[in-house]
């Protein structure tokens, strides 16, 4: 039976203490959450022990099915450290891609880009053995049309669900959905005229302001890529735009033009920086949207992400805690690339690594000393042949190098194409006290959420 467990008077705390969390990031405190996360979710200090890789299944590899994968990352469990601990497979491919915590982190969501179904797991129960405990296949029809669920970003009482397409058309037209933790659709918030398409979403709650991007239709990213890149037409549709929007009201405020389809955004995490990064997949570029003197933002190309000609395709970025360094990933070339972006206006490649023949996600924990790389972009534009690698690799990262610390080959593994990762601990759970949300609880928490 799915239940959401929350404790009403633990709400206001996960605000403090990434607060606390941003201020401590310089000091050598072990802090093991990713810098990624949403500033409504608690986060977990000390060592993480796991990370969650939410999987593509892939003909012939195991069972062929989307699955859920936990990994031991911790060097002080030498019988579980860089080992595949559990896996849960959902049954069937359904386009497995990202995911997220609810604000209590009791729940792991997770989407398909296809179907648009919707996988709910248990992770504090057993966070070694996270356990599928429901599946919501009405995402299109609750939400009156939206197709392919893409962030999962959590709020207080809520979870806000990006999508990258409709099904009219299949084409880039979209908007985003809000359901309770307990998997109650509450509303759609159709994207902005001029700014149809969507991607991913971030919330910077101390500037009450929300930015979203975007990327392309499910015509595009169900399309075999080789074909895709051939077709004039089909490159035409993908996203140009990022929105800025006035967070509690819902409401877009500005248009920016991007070309070139800006993907991942990463809000600062110091409280005085009022700005963010995205980077654009087509065009290799990094940008800057940044609050003016009047309160309005402005977004501007700050750098180039590689050589633009040769369209290495950024796909994901990495803010350190610190605002100091910026990781990104560039998936035809398989490298990451590091930026010194203290100066955000000035970006400096300090340095670059290549991890595989193709690379994806990279995930950054909060003390800055560690970093994870899976290889899955999308199972119809991963790479073919020998350079198809599928792969989640752990480094370590000194300010100056990366350093290779464990490799886990997915395809071995008989486990399939691995993509977005999520860290859990054990010690974070047995340190939380969950109850039954009762229906005023449930209420005042949807309150804070609007």
């Amino acid at each position: 039976m799915f239940r959401v467990l929350s404790t009403l008077r633990l709400h206001p705390w996960p605000a403090v203490l990434c607060g606390l969390t941003m201020l401590m990031g310089g000091s050598g405190l072990v802090n093991a959450d990713e810098t990624c996360q949403s500033p409504y979710l608690p986060k977990i200090t000390g060592q993480e022990d796991y990370i969650y890789v939410w999987t593509l299944g892939a003909e012939g590899i195991g069972d062929g099915s989307d699955k859920l994968v936990t990994v031991g990352a911790n060097p002080n469990r030498p019988d579980q450290y860089g080992k595949v601990i559990s896996s849960v497979s959902v049954g069937g491919r359904h386009e497995a891609h990202h995911g997220g915590f609810t604000d209590d982190r009791r729940y792991l969501w997770l989407g398909g880009l296809d179907d648009s179904k919707i996988f709910v797991f248990d992770v504090a129960a057993d966070p070694a053995k996270p356990k599928l405990v429901k599946t919501i296949d009405t995402f299109v029809q609750d939400s009156g049309g939206v197709v392919g669920p893409h962030t999962f970003y959590p709020l207080p009482g809520r979870m806000l669900i990006t999508g990258l397409s409709n099904s009219t058309d299949h084409g880039g037209k979209t908007g985003m959905a809000e359901y309770s933790n307990e998997g109650k659709y509450i509303r759609t918030i159709w994207m902005p005229e001029k700014a149809e398409y969507g991607y991913d979403v971030r919330v910077q709650p101390h500037l009450n302001r929300m930015l979203t991007s975007s990327f392309t239709g499910w015509n595009n990213y169900m399309m075999d890529f080789g074909q895709m890149l051939a077709d004039k037409e089909a490159m035409k549709r993908f996203g140009n735009t990022m929105v800025l929007w006035d967070f509690h009201a819902r409401a877009p405020l500005q248009i920016f033009d991007v070309p070139g389809a800006p993907l991942e955004i990463r809000w600062a995490l110091q409280p005085r920086h009022s700005y963010a990064f995205t980077a654009t997949a087509l065009t290799s570029k990094l940008w800057l949207i940044r609050q003016q003197a009047d309160g309005t933002f402005e977004a501007k190309a700050v750098a180039d992400i590689g050589d633009p000609a040769k369209v290495p395709l950024p796909v994901d970025i990495s803010l350190s805690a610190d605002d100091q360094f910026l990781f990104v990933t560039t998936f035809m070339d398989g490298y990451c690339r590091v930026y010194n972006v203290a100066d955000p206006e000035k970006p400096r490649l300090v340095h670059e690594q290549q991890i595989g023949k193709q690379v994806n996600m990279v995930s950054q924990t909060w003390d800055g000393k560690r970093v994870y790389f899976t290889s899955s972009l999308l199972s119809n534009w991963d790479k073919k042949g020998e350079e198809n690698e599928q792969f989640l690799k752990a480094y370590t990262w000194d300010g100056h190098t990366l350093t290779p610390t464990f490799a886990i080959d997915f395809y071995k593994e008989n486990l399939g194409r691995p993509h977005i990762m999520h860290f859990g601990q054990d010690q974070f759970y047995k340190n939380q006290i969950y109850t039954e949300a009762s229906p005023r609880e449930a209420e005042t928490l949807a309150a804070v959420a609007r």
